[in-house]
């Protein structure tokens, strides 16, 4: 399971309305008509509409300078074991979502408990994810799409006067390359912005940072886990806790279908990983046979090269570790694992 919290953005791309990210999050839905189009939902509704999301985020302000971000984004990304798992149901996927949102105010840091009834949200499901720059496949593609792209633009050049050369030697040779790179799709190259294949469905979701009475600030993106801080001369708590959050998502998910984790799918093996590398590879090598084999699946399957996970601990070499710790890091950070 990837979760990732982002506040809004207060660039040219999103300003003080929600439309823009509203409008980002709507995509999937064009060109098809309203009985196929996929609506919002939140705790307790489905089938909400995109103006009202528009309208009741932004009206959810108050009190917030221009330079506050007025709502966050957290995206929910299933690997393809868990989506697997329980079928790609996009029912058991709202399901899901709202279990998270208790999960996420819980782990607010305030005087009193923080419940799902005091959040304004919208959640949206989406079936298709795109390739980015971070997956293995781009990344291994580059050197040939670095290459394509030089005699594509030599190619221009030679039709445009401005050098010269054999246009059609030029273009067997951009053909010979796309052929030749190492990862393909339906025939194709595979370059970002390119959808994936197999099971690909996720949750986006929408929360103002006011309450929904508008009075208090629930701010997930708080430098600090617990803390106080003076307001009109009463000590006010404060904080918001990633860890508890993603770590309570993680469980509620595996409550909630039953699904058994492997060590590297974990947010635990991800906080070793990038803290104690040594710790995470002996913890791996300590697994029981049965897990062990289903961990290297998965990393094979996320594009880490399996021969290559120590069997022993004397091979934990500090060099051999830190480039294998950089294959893992790289395939936990696009998805590919889930973690």
């Amino acid at each position: 399971m990837y979760i990732a919290i982002t506040r809004q953005q207060l660039g040219s791309n999103y300003r003080g309305s929600a439309r823009d990210f509203v409008g980002y999050l709507e995509k999937e839905n064009e060109g098809r008509s309203p009985e196929e189009q996929e609506l919002f939902f939140n705790q307790t509704e489905n089938n909400i509409g995109a103006d009202r999301v528009i309208a009741e985020i932004d009206a959810n302000t108050a009190k917030l300078s221009k330079k506050d971000p007025k709502f966050y984004s957290i995206m929910v990304s299933p690997s393809q074991s868990e989506l697997k798992h329980i079928g790609d149901d996009p029912e058991k996927l709202k399901q899901y979502t709202r279990e998270l949102m208790k999960t996420y105010t819980a782990s607010f840091y305030r005087g009193k408990e923080i419940t799902v009834k005091d959040v304004l949200y919208f959640a949206k499901l989406e079936r298709e994810r795109t390739y980015s720059e971070k997956d293995r496949a781009v990344r291994e593609n580059q050197a040939h799409a670095t290459r394509i792209l030089e005699l594509q633009h030599q190619v221009r050049a030679i039709k445009q006067g401005r050098e010269e050369g054999d246009i059609g030697k030029l273009q067997k040779r951009i053909m010979t390359l796309e052929g030749e790179a190492p990862h393909r799709l339906n025939g194709k190259r595979i370059v970002p912005g390119m959808p994936k294949e197999g099971h690909q469905s996720h949750i986006h979701i929408i929360v103002s940072r006011k309450d929904v009475t508008n009075s208090h600030s629930l701010s997930p993106g708080s430098k600090f886990r617990t803390s106080q801080t003076v307001l009109n001369g009463e000590k006010v708590k404060q904080g918001f806790d990633r860890d508890k959050f993603y770590r309570a998502a993680e469980k509620a998910f595996d409550g909630q279908f039953g699904y058994r984790r492997n060590f590297v799918e974990t947010y635990h093996a991800r906080n070793l990983l990038d803290k104690h590398p040594k710790l995470f590879f002996a913890t791996l090598l300590g697994l029981p046979a049965n897990e062990k084999q289903a961990a290297k699946q998965l990393l094979f399957r996320a594009g880490v090269k399996v021969p290559s996970i120590p069997t022993n601990k004397a091979q934990l070499a500090y060099k051999a570790m830190m480039k294998l710790k950089k294959g893992i890091g790289k395939a936990m950070e696009s998805g590919s694992i889930g973690i």
